[in-house]
């Protein structure tokens, strides 16, 4: 077996994890990234809420403030203050800092970054760098880590060693067997746990690796929360924006090849369809909250695919049913008589409005205007993870988590807050590490994670996840699953173990909410007996976080109030003189 060591080891090479190892190089400590492929992940794969990146407001005359936006982000409920107020704080550092490594944000003639409104969002924070910002980003700093001379191991991590609850080292293998790497310091970077679901968004190759951090003893909250919204399947991609607001067809196809027009028989009036297909584009998750509105076509979709196993197609070659663009709602109609989309059929419209929108499936060898694209209600976000505190250290000492894998979000959260939240969690668990080294130890033992072949299928288990426990939730479905993933003998398979024990958290913690909270809540219907028996979120829930761990074989859960934002009001000169002492990072 061989034997490295390092001061820190960060786990995955996406925008977060090359952010935290160039902030530790420039620092002086002796860190190194882990990674199974640079080239696999989220940041560099993935559109939609990848194109968005969400800071303090830069520009325009409406005002602005840390507090303002930590506010904002708490209000998505179940998020703690303090990560909060940090994600606010530290927000134009972060974006600065990609600008000066060549992130393309655009800017007016006067130098203002100049925003647009995204979800849950009551100022124009927003702002992009075209529909591939998470792999510019991912690129940039990747290309200033080269500079730095950065170490980059392409191992698969299989394991977190710890003792005392504290970490000594990461066990790995590649091609020529297992290597331990003993170092002071782990910060996971690897995403969200994206190998429970089948119809997913995430890149194909991207799994996730929660699990690593709850067999090390992390808890993780939140883990009920997620973003779940139409995409292709093929390849994954988000549909929102303008390919909802060119307004094609929904159809299915039955087994027989028949065709099933969506938006006639789920909808008494066709321009209720049409308006609820055009707010589609800007309200893309799913939403138990609009449920009378675009969410009814989320639920449609799944109805289709998972009760009724029909494929589920959007075509732009042809308009849904005949109409007037005058009897569209304002909104609509003002919005597609603005850019001189008025006419035509849906493939014109998008052509008109969004030439690179068609361009990029055309790229990815889907012609939109000769072939339907399949789609599905697909997991996408999830806002909930490994539980952090204020410097996004977990409760394993010397293990941080940074990312989609950190649970920061709670029920809601403004779009594209997900890349701002990476970059700050990246400086936070850097400064820490900087300020508090820790020794390495030697590691002169290694607990494996002993398995056997199981002959379980995979895909199986996630189509399954997907069935009963994604968007909308049946609690007898989860809990027969649940029983039987309780049955699994622990697998051989890293990726398999690791789905199987993300998933028995995740269906825990889903069963647990309906007893505790017993509602539907953000993007996530509950229903027991048929989908008519759910019932609106108790927002009183929303000021508690549910935190979940491993257990002797079994899982702990409990439920805590959140962390407030902190509301220190200390003069500028007991700042400065405690800055002097150790720069505020205790």
């Amino acid at each position: 077996m061989r034997r490295l060591s390092h001061g820190t080891v960060v786990i995955g090479s996406g925008a977060s994890g090359y952010a935290v190892l160039t902030r530790l190089l420039e620092g002086g400590r002796d860190a190194v990234m882990v990674t199974e492929k640079k080239t696999l992940g989220t940041s560099r794969n993935a559109g939609s809420d990848k194109q968005t990146y969400y800071k303090l407001g830069l520009g325009g005359d409406m005002p602005d403030s840390t507090r303002l936006m930590a506010r904002d982000l708490f209000n998505g409920g179940c998020v703690d203050g303090d990560n909060a107020l940090a994600e606010a704080s530290l927000s134009t550092r972060c974006f600065m800092r990609l600008v000066e490594l060549g992130v393309e944000f655009p800017v007016n003639r006067y130098g203002e970054y100049i925003g647009y409104k995204t979800d849950h969002d009551p100022y124009a924070r927003a702002t992009s760098a075209g529909p591939l910002t998470s792999r510019d980003m991912t690129e940039a700093l990747e290309s200033y880590a080269e500079r730095l001379g950065a170490k980059v191991y392409e191992y698969y991590a299989e394991e977190i060693l710890t003792e005392d609850n504290s970490v000594t080292g990461v066990l790995c293998r590649d091609g020529d067997g297992e290597v331990v790497i003993a170092c002071g310091e782990v910060v996971l970077a690897t995403g969200g746990p994206a190998g429970v679901y089948a119809d997913s968004v995430y890149p194909v190759g991207h799994t996730g690796s929660t699990g690593l951090a709850l067999w090390a003893g992390a808890s993780v909250q939140n883990i009920t929360e997620w973003q779940y919204g139409l995409a292709s399947i093929n390849p994954r991609w988000n549909v929102s924006g303008t390919y909802m607001q060119t307004l094609p067809r929904v159809v299915s196809v039955d087994e027989s090849g028949g065709e099933h027009n969506i938006l006639e028989e789920y909808f008494e009036d066709r321009y209720d369809a049409l308006n609820s297909l055009f707010m589609k584009g800007y309200q893309w998750p799913f939403d138990t909250a609009r449920l009378d509105g675009s969410s009814r076509l989320d639920v449609a979709v799944w109805r289709e695919r998972t009760v009724l196993k029909r494929r589920v197609y959007l075509d732009w070659r042809e308009n849904p049913f005949d109409f007037d663009f005058k009897g569209l709602s304002e909104e609509a109609y003002s919005y597609l008589e603005g850019v001189g989309a008025c006419f035509g059929r849906p493939i014109d419209r998008l052509k008109k409005m969004n030439m690179p929108a068609y361009e990029l499936y055309l790229d990815k060898g889907v012609d939109l205007e000769r072939e339907m694209l399949e789609i599905a209600l697909s997991a996408q976000h999830c806002n909930g993870g490994i539980s952090v505190n204020e410097w996004w250290q977990t409760s394993v000492e010397g293990l941080f988590a940074v990312g989609e894998c950190a649970g920061t979000h709670g029920v809601t959260r403004p779009g594209g807050s997900a890349l701002n939240s990476g970059q700050v969690g990246a400086l936070r668990a850097s400064q820490y590490i900087l300020a508090h080294p820790r020794e390495i130890k030697p590691v002169d033992y290694i607990f494996s994670l002993d398995g056997c072949d199981t002959g379980v299928d995979i895909n199986t288990l996630r189509r399954r996840m997907s069935e009963v426990a994604a968007a909308l939730r049946d609690v007898d479905g989860m809990t027969e699953y649940l029983e039987y993933l309780n049955t699994l003998l622990p697998s051989s398979d890293r990726r398999l173990r690791d789905t199987v024990t993300v998933q028995r958290v995740m269906l825990s913690a889903m069963l647990d909410f309906y007893k505790t909270v017993g509602t539907s809540r953000g993007s996530a219907l509950y229903f027991k007996g048929g989908l008519e028996n759910h019932k609106p979120e108790n927002r009183a829930f929303r000021d508690k976080i549910q935190e979940v761990r491993l257990c002797d074989g079994g899982v702990e859960i409990k439920w805590r109030p959140v962390r407030e934002i902190p509301s220190e009001d200390i003069p500028f000169e007991t700042v400065w003189r405690e800055y002097r002492i150790d720069k505020n990072v205790r």
